[in-house]
């Protein structure tokens, strides 16, 4: 777990000094031991944090604190530069690791639910756990709905749901790791629920199977995948693989900006639903995804390459300034975003075979001119594009996979909760003495 223990001669390896140096640390109050029969057992999190602090020789930075006046003081040490210590996700040598499993790899072996029940709890879970909304949540998700105007974008109604799903739950401030998951399997099915095509707000199967969370996203996305093409149910079919793959592979990655906001409202203990609320507000922004671009500028990228071509699509951003069009290049990734690759060799028969004929030609239009590799946007918006799903499709499925992994990095700080309080740089008027 987060929040174990280490041994004196753990800790001290961890840190890079020797025993007696460890026990100088705990006579100035930098760490903390509880005392056992065994000896002295440190805190994992508290040496990691003191391990990159000022305070320690070895940490980066190692430099005099700069005098604060009004500094908070109290019986909590209070961190100037959180460092949020994570068992969650890996991104190492060009490959993303959920709890140590590669997780391209666990999109092709294991179903949304399942993953995100593995970075809940750290185990695959047994039976089969409830993905159903409540029926009290479904009756005031369904007012809520009617109320909205049209031109209501799916992460605008997410918001309306989880309201509606935090003023329904008289257990959303059960903060136990036992009782989020149980809120997590209600919440994301709300959200799924509210998509535009959600069929039946409960899900309810009326005895028979409940439909997998990547078969209600895709009804509720794919308003028109396939109209009365004759191969329609292979196209849904291959459709719903595909976006089971998608919600996995956007579960987590690291301290994401969206992931850091919801990390920081659970550090302050905030409730599952403000958890995930705080989390939508950058998963919202127009520069969400920073330079590599939101799934949804990649889904107008591909409706302009339909309507004037790849090559004048992508050269109406050149001339525009953009150095490289939205959904190419990840730095995490300098060889290649393994989501994107994975992604894109899922959509052979998700649409109509000329919408993926045109993607293939914005990647060689790409690859000819030197862009780097596709990112996992560019694989979201292509499976929104192929799929025929109206715009701000791929940011919806984005955000929905990303509740799985906020909710896990909320799990760890109600068990173990990053202490701190960020300091500003202050460049205004200096006042009178």
């Amino acid at each position: 777990m987060i929040n174990r223990r280490l041994t004196t001669a753990e800790a001290a390896e961890r840190l890079g000094i020797k025993p007696a140096t460890l026990y100088s640390y705990v006579s100035r109050g930098l760490l903390h031991p509880e005392r056992t029969p065994r000896g002295s057992l440190f805190d994992l999190q508290e040496v990691v944090q003191l391990s990159r602090s000022a305070r320690h020789p070895g940490g980066p930075g190692h430099h005099a604190p700069r005098p604060v006046r009004g500094r908070p003081s109290g019986p909590e040490p209070v961190q100037e530069v959180p460092i949020f210590v994570t068992e969650l996700t890996l991104i190492d040598q060009g490959r993303l690791y959920y709890r140590g499993e590669d997780a391209v790899d666990l999109s092709r072996s294991r179903s949304f639910e399942e993953v995100a029940s593995w970075l809940w709890t750290g185990g695959w879970g047994e039976g089969e756990p409830s993905w159903t909304v409540p029926a009290s949540m479904a009756l005031v998700l369904s007012g809520a709905l009617a109320a909205l105007g049209p031109g209501v974008t799916p992460l605008e109604r997410f918001m309306v749901a989880i309201v509606s799903g935090a003023l329904c739950d008289d257990l959303r401030h059960d903060l136990n790791p036992a009782g989020v998951p149980v809120t997590g399997r209600a919440l994301v099915a709300l959200l799924a629920a509210a998509l535009p095509g959600a069929r039946d707000r409960r899900l309810r199967s009326h005895g028979g199977p409940v439909p997998s969370i990547a078969r209600r996203v895709w009804d509720g996305l794919a308003l028109r995948p396939a109209g009365n093409r004759p191969d329609a149910e292979a196209i849904s079919a291959a459709g719903v693989t595909a976006m089971d793959a998608a919600l996995v592979l956007a579960a987590d990655h690291e301290l994401a900006p969206s992931t850091l906001a919801a990390r920081v409202a659970a550090s302050f203990r905030a409730d599952p639903y403000a958890v995930v609320l705080t989390g939508l507000g950058p998963a919202s922004g127009s520069w969400y995804a920073g330079s590599t671009g939101a799934p949804s500028e990649v889904e107008r990228l591909l409706r302009e390459a339909h309507r004037l071509g790849p090559e004048r699509a992508i050269g109406e951003r050149l001339r525009r300034g953009e150095d490289v069009p939205h959904g190419f290049g990840m730095p995490l990734y300098p060889d290649g975003d393994p989501r994107a690759a994975e992604l894109l060799g899922r959509l052979e028969h998700v649409g109509a075979p000329e919408r993926l004929d045109l993607v293939h030609r914005l990647l060689e239009v790409g690859a000819e001119r030197g862009f780097p590799p596709p990112n996992f946007d560019l694989g979201l918006g292509a499976l929104a594009y192929c799929a025929g799903m109206d715009l701000g499709a791929g940011q919806a499925i984005f955000t929905l996979g990303k509740v799985a992994g906020w909710l896990a990095h909320a799990i760890e700080e109600y068990t173990s909760p990053t202490r701190f309080r960020s300091r500003a740089d202050y460049v205004g008027a200096i006042p009178d003495s």
